[in-house]
């Protein structure tokens, strides 16, 4: 069983202390999301989970504990979500220069092989246009440069929700670039991430990307999880997720709504602002 921790909220910066008390418990109860009233044991003993796939924008509280769960006989590894918006659009994600620091010192404790960094939503709006993300992808490509090697990338989808809290920050999201535009961005996004170091796939995307060398890949990928721990994880598709996505099968033990990084562009609810 994988682990999922968790697309729906930000454990590692807001649950540390309660995901590390569940660890040392074995177990943890989820709800789930379509049926609050219905609860599901999920077991976290070391036999039965053979991977802890984070999600986080900020795991600089959990990262005292990874010794303690390295320990524990627990495999994990980390996705992690570095744009560098800013407070207009990520109201309480840590400054960018903190998070480029604390990306490094986790590459440092677990290892580059084990973080994938996300760039994602690639937002267009009037402050961050196609030469935006094309300056920002590079700088930041360049900046985490041997902290990670692969990369995951995706164009916002205009969620209802999500636009209506842009919306009430003053934000009006834009469509997604097409044509030359798209390509002009895609192939420098390529070029940037390859020239350092990262293997570049999209996660869930609408758009094609292929033509530019962005390839549709999978963010719990067993591949990936076979590679890091010598698992034997089959290749088949978690069909509870998005048509588009190509995760593995995974037990997801976060709650939508719970999330306090504010971020306006966010599709699992966030903090509700």
């Amino acid at each position: 069983m994988i682990i999922s921790a968790s697309r729906r909220t930000d454990i590692p910066a807001f649950f540390a202390s309660w995901f590390m008390e569940r660890i040392r418990a074995g177990f943890c109860d989820t709800v789930n999301p379509f049926n609050p009233r219905q609860r599901v044991r999920v077991s976290l003993l070391p036999g039965d989970v053979e991977a802890i796939v984070f999600w986080s924008k900020n795991p600089r509280p959990l990262m005292p504990w990874l010794k303690e769960l390295e320990q524990s006989g627990f495999n994990f590894c980390f996705h992690f979500t570095l744009t560098g918006y800013g407070p207009v659009l990520e109201r309480n994600v840590p400054a960018p220069a903190e998070s480029l620091k604390t990306f490094k010192e986790l590459a440092e404790m677990v290892g580059p092989e084990r973080i994938t960094w996300r760039y994602d939503p690639v937002l267009i709006t009037a402050a961050t246009g196609v030469r935006y993300h094309r300056d920002q992808f590079a700088r930041l490509a360049g900046e985490l440069r041997g902290s990670s090697y692969r990369v995951a990338v995706s164009f916002f989808d205009d969620y209802r929700g999500a636009l209506a809290r842009l919306a009430r920050g003053g934000v009006q999201a834009e469509p997604a670039p097409a044509g030359a535009e798209l390509a002009a961005l895609a192939q420098e996004m390529v070029f940037s991430a390859r020239e350092n170091g990262f293997a570049i796939y999209s996660c869930a995307e609408k758009l094609d990307l292929t033509p530019y060398g962005i390839y549709p890949g999978s963010c719990i990928d067993p591949l990936w999880l076979n590679q890091l721990f010598g698992l034997r994880l089959p290749g088949r598709k978690d069909q509870g997720q998005r048509s588009l996505c190509r995760c593995a099968p995974s037990k997801d033990i976060g709650r939508y709504g719970s999330c306090r990084h504010g971020c306006l562009y966010c599709y699992a609810g966030g903090n509700r602002l």
